[in-house]
């Protein structure tokens, strides 16, 4: 269990350390490329949620913030007990919510920073943070369709024939 808090702050630290990289080193607006024509980096700036909707509504994203972290917290501790993917996934979420909360917290927004460009398209400038609910959610996904699957598969071996 607590390895799944392990992984939450790795995350955290990771997220807050790469932005504090970019706020010191770059300029805002300011572009490094990795990989031409697919990765850069970015200093940006978010003061919104993804794709910058909501922009200055950070009331609205700390009530929700602290709703998800406290159900996520309570899920962890109630129901992943055993369940090392579901564990892993919310542990993804937890990390993500908080690296962003932090930023919204103590900088009023949130620091992007990696750019990618996928077939031509410009994808939205995110974070360490974001890419973790991003993981979180898909490894969650995962986790449901397995549960799912393997409910299907125990009915289907309880269920009894009767012949007359």
């Amino acid at each position: 269990m607590i390895y799944f808090y392990i992984v939450a702050l790795i995350v955290i630290g990771l997220d807050q350390w790469t932005k504090w990289l970019v706020v010191q080193r770059m300029e805002v607006g300011e572009t490094i490329k990795i990989i031409d024509d697919f990765l850069y980096l970015t200093s940006h700036r978010n003061k919104g949620a993804a794709w910058g909707i909501l922009e200055g509504q950070m009331w609205l994203f700390y009530i929700i913030t602290v709703i998800v972290v406290c159900g996520i917290l309570y899920y962890m501790n109630k129901h992943a007990k055993g369940k090392p993917l579901l564990g892993i996934s919310l542990a993804f979420i937890l990390g993500g919510a908080i690296g962003n909360f932090i930023d919204r917290l103590f900088r009023k927004e949130v620091v992007d920073f990696i750019n990618t460009y996928i077939f031509t398209y410009d994808f939205p400038i995110f974070n360490i943070a974001d890419s973790a609910l991003t993981i979180g959610v898909i490894l969650l996904l995962i986790q449901m369709f397995l549960e799912e699957r393997k409910a299907k598969e125990s009915s289907r071996g309880n269920k009894k024939i009767y012949h007359s």
